[in-house]
């Protein structure tokens, strides 16, 4: 299970937290339904989706993108998808917002010109790395900022969540996702560390009895031809390469960048 996979099942179970991530806090999550539809006949699934249950059809859609590298055809690719899905699905929705969610603003290419009306009415960005946390701010706000924390601050800012989780939500249900949450998210944030020393960092009892630490435990399979070269992909962004560069530089077709760097964001 990678980041993109951990954050949308973050915003599935606690859909409160994308609410105040978009600065709508007072929002009722219970009207929404999140679900990443599929239009059959372009091949293409969205990435998420908020939709309104029945009876709320005066409330927004939220379309809802991860987006953790460059891409010069995002724009083109989200809002096509967007309104292939209007087609299909015809939701009875009158508005209609898509929230973009950066881990930092140097991976976005600004949108055409052309779009200038879709992205003044339609389109809402947020960066992870510039969200302000502090002892005092919003649980789902310092969730969402530990995507991108330093690793040398990751621990310190996971400690502070767990302890305002512990102390602050009486359910224990609840109490008890958001600990797993938190844990999961520091868990791939050190790939190169094993459990024993994570559970040294933080205290895992109750991740040990999740889905998510199941995936952990998961055998990976030997590493083909492929796999060697997608390894390289990371440096090749760090370098601030176009993912048309580093399909050219590793000789592989853009399409299997693209989709390597959705599955591993």
């Amino acid at each position: 299970m990678k980041t993109d996979v951990i954050f949308y099942e973050l915003i599935k179970e606690l859909p409160q937290i994308f609410f105040e991530l978009i600065g709508k806090p007072d929002t009722n999550p219970n009207i929404y339904i999140f679900t990443a539809p599929e239009v059959k006949q372009q091949s293409f699934r969205l990435d998420g989706l908020f939709y309104t249950i029945e009876g709320f059809e005066h409330e927004p859609l939220y379309f809802v993108e991860l987006q953790t590298y460059k891409d010069e055809e995002f724009y083109e690719r989200l809002f096509g998808e967007i309104f292939v899905y209007f087609r299909q699905y015809q939701p009875a929705n009158s508005d209609w917002y898509a929230i973009v969610i950066y881990d930092k603003r140097s991976n976005e290419i600004p949108p055409h010109h052309r779009y200038q009306a879709l992205i003044a009415s339609h389109l809402r960005c947020i960066y992870l790395n510039e969200l302000a946390v502090s002892a005092d701010d919003s649980l789902g706000i310092g969730i969402a900022k530990l995507f991108v924390e330093l690793p040398t601050k990751a621990p310190t800012l996971a400690q502070q969540l767990i302890t305002q989780a512990r102390e602050n939500l009486s359910d224990e249900n609840l109490q008890k996702k958001v600990l797993a949450f938190i844990q999961a998210i520091v868990f791939y944030k050190f790939p190169n560390l094993d459990l024993e020393e994570i559970e040294a960092m933080l205290d895992l009892d109750e991740f040990k009895n999740t889905r998510l630490y199941k995936s952990i435990l998961a055998k990976t399979k030997p590493e083909t031809e492929l796999e060697t070269k997608l390894k390289l992909v990371p440096k090749c962004i760090e370098r601030g390469m176009s993912i048309q560069e580093i399909a050219d530089f590793l000789e592989l077709d853009v399409e299997t960048i693209r989709k390597h760097l959705q599955k591993e964001s």
